[in-house]
């Protein structure tokens, strides 16, 4: 059996597991970020778990694991050179790719955590098949990847798809980025609880359709942008809220994808569900392999 020890780092939370080639999730751990600690202490509590998957594949799964793949709340830059997560303040330019490579004697790939989200949804998911949709998380932070006749957009330096700054509240709260109004500053966890005073595990009705509306309004732009019928979405805050969030979304993109291109775009959840980060994050690790392989 061949694996590749895949990486999903998010604002909350680091998971690592072990990931096929046929794409299922044999093995997985997760460890919580810590906010007061420093990020090298912050990375060797990733290498404590990234070690012990490691010492699974050998001990429980009978191999060593052929590739290292990451998907990283961004900003990055290309291959995970370095990362600097905006809900990480403690990772600015952190060299992760070096640090991965030193911790586990591999080759690390990496990308955006929803881009390899996308790869994910393509691949396995709600998109298979599909050769233009969108894939996004909506939980701690707010993000996107987007593939185009059949290609993973990456950009002038590999961060093409953040939706979570796109303005849908003009005037309104102040981003991480520094903007007012994007669409994290206004739908992520972190954000709802700050409006609400609530935790977004215990969201009121109005909430679950304000934030559904706001991303409705989000990503109807980037469908009339890019002629998209399919929009996949992941993440706590929008599986968490679901049908109420996602029925909300709908009514708002009906609403304004009124081109005739745009009209009947759709937005679904994710087929994955919370291990579509992890297959996301093999599947950019396979496809750095295969294109090395093949080079």
């Amino acid at each position: 059996m061949e694996l590749a020890l895949a990486i999903d780092l998010g604002g909350t939370k680091f998971g690592v597991g072990l990931v096929t080639r046929a794409g299922e999730l044999v093995d997985r751990e997760v460890v919580q970020v810590e906010h007061h600690a420093s990020g090298d202490e912050l990375y060797e509590d990733l290498e404590r778990v990234v070690v012990s998957q490691m010492h699974r594949a050998q001990e429980h799964h009978g191999t060593t694991p052929l590739v290292v793949g990451v998907g990283s709340a961004g900003p990055i830059t290309k291959n995970v050179e370095t990362v600097s997560p905006l809900n990480i303040p403690q990772w600015r330019e952190f060299p992760l790719r070096e640090r991965l490579e030193m911790s586990t004697g591999l080759a690390v790939y990496g990308d955006g955590d929803a881009k390899a989200l996308a790869l994910a949804e393509g691949w396995l998911g709600a998109a298979r098949g599909v050769d233009n949709f969108m894939a996004m998380v909506v939980s701690t932070g707010v993000g996107g990847g987007i593939v185009l006749n059949g290609q993973l957009l990456d950009g002038e330096s590999g961060n093409a798809g953040h939706i979570g700054h796109v303005i849908v509240e003009p005037n309104g709260r102040r981003c991480t980025c520094g903007g007012r109004g994007c669409l994290e500053a206004e739908a992520s966890g972190p954000a709802i609880e700050a409006i609400t005073g609530r935790p977004p595990t215990q969201p009121t009705y109005e909430i679950m359709v304000r934030t559904g509306r706001l991303v409705g309004r989000g990503v109807a732009s980037v469908c009339n942008l890019l002629d998209l019928k399919l929009v996949c979405v992941s993440g706590s805050v929008a599986l968490g809220f679901g049908a109420t969030f996602f029925n909300s979304a709908q009514r708002t993109m009906d609403e304004l994808c009124g081109l005739e291109f745009s009209r009947k775009a759709r937005i679904v959840p994710s087929r994955l569900g919370d291990e579509g980060p992890l297959i996301g994050a093999s599947a950019v690790g396979w496809r750095g392999l295969n294109r090395t392989v093949h080079a």
